[in-house]
C-alpha cells in the first residue's frame, strides 16, 4: 500500500473518513456529560471512570491512527462536487474543534486556582500528553474534513484541457 492511488482508494478514503467520524462522535458522546459536570460543578473535583478515560484514549487514538494513515497513503477523493456541501464541511471541521477548545479552556480554568500547588511531575506529563493528545485528534480531524471540502468545493478540470 505504498501508492496514493488506486482502483480501491475512493473506498479507503471513505472508510477512514467514517472511522474518524465515529471515532469523534464517540468521543463527543464521552467527553459532553464531562463538560457538563465540569461547566456546572465549579470548584469540586470531578473523578474520571476508567471506562470513560479508555474510551477517550481509543477514540483519539483511532482519530490519530486514521488521520495518519490517510495523509500517507490513501488521496482525498470527492465523490460528488459542491459549493453547498463544501461550505457544511467547513463548518463541521470549524465545529468539531470547536467543542475541544471549550474542553480545554474549562479544564484550564477549573484547575486554575490550583496552579500553586502542582502534582508530580509524572502525573501532570501523563495529564497534559492525554489532554493533548485528544485534542490534537480532534485538530487533525477538523483538518481532514477541511482537505475534504476542499476536494468537494473543487470543480474537476474540464476535458479537453
Amino acid at each position: 500500500m505504498n501508492s496514493r492511488s488506486g482502483p480501491s482508494a475512493p473506498w479507503i478514503y471513505v472508510g477512514l473518513l467514517a472511522a474518524q467520524t465515529a471515532a469523534a462522535l464517540i468521543l463527543f458522546w464521552i467527553v459532553f456529560p464531562i463538560f457538563h459536570g465540569l461547566v456546572t460543578n465549579l470548584g469540586e473535583r470531578q473523578a474520571l471512570d476508567l471506562s470513560d478515560q479508555a474510551g477517550i484514549v481509543a477514540s483519539a487514538a483511532l482519530l490519530l491512527c486514521c488521520y495518519w494513515t490517510r495523509l500517507k497513503w490513501v488521496p482525498v477523493t470527492s465523490p460528488f462536487h459542491s459549493v453547498f456541501a463544501a461550505h457544511l464541511l467547513f463548518f463541521a471541521s470549524r465545529v468539531s474543534f470547536f467543542f475541544g477548545g471549550a474542553l480545554f479552556s474549562a479544564i484550564f480554568f477549573r484547575h486554575l486556582p490550583e496552579l500553586d500547588a502542582f502534582p508530580p511531575f509524572a502525573q501532570a506529563f501523563v495529564k497534559g500528553v492525554y489532554v493533548a493528545g485528544t485534542l490534537f485528534g480532534l485538530f487533525c480531524y477538523s483538518l481532514e474534513l477541511d482537505r475534504f471540502g476542499k476536494a468537494v468545493e473543487d470543480r474537476p478540470p474540464e476535458r479537453g484541457e
